[in-house]
């Protein structure tokens, strides 16, 4: 099954590391990850693929960028079970 999920990308961080949830002032919601690779090159959006496989437990490949290739507001689309959809709300209990 395929999920969207949004992220907001913080690159050249100290670690990589998934944060928070966020809302914009639209009320989207939008997942907060840093990463220390830096946006140059596809760097940073190889990073966040990684970060997220790896914090949803799925295989690197089940993730990628859809949108956003070169902004901080990215759109993931990610190949998982349905399960994965309360997670990736961020309302998970």
């Amino acid at each position: 099954m395929l999920h969207r999920l949004t992220v907001r990308v913080q690159p050249k961080g100290s670690v990589d590391r998934v944060e928070e949830w966020g809302e914009d002032d639209a009320g989207r919601r939008f997942l907060k990850v840093r990463v220390r690779a830096v946006p140059e090159d596809g760097k940073a959006n190889t990073a966040v693929q990684n970060l997220v496989a790896k914090w949803l437990g799925v295989p690197k490949s089940a993730v990628r960028v859809v949108t956003g290739g070169k902004t901080r507001l990215k759109g993931l689309e990610i190949e998982g079970p349905p399960d994965l959809a309360a997670r990736l709300s961020g309302e998970e209990a």
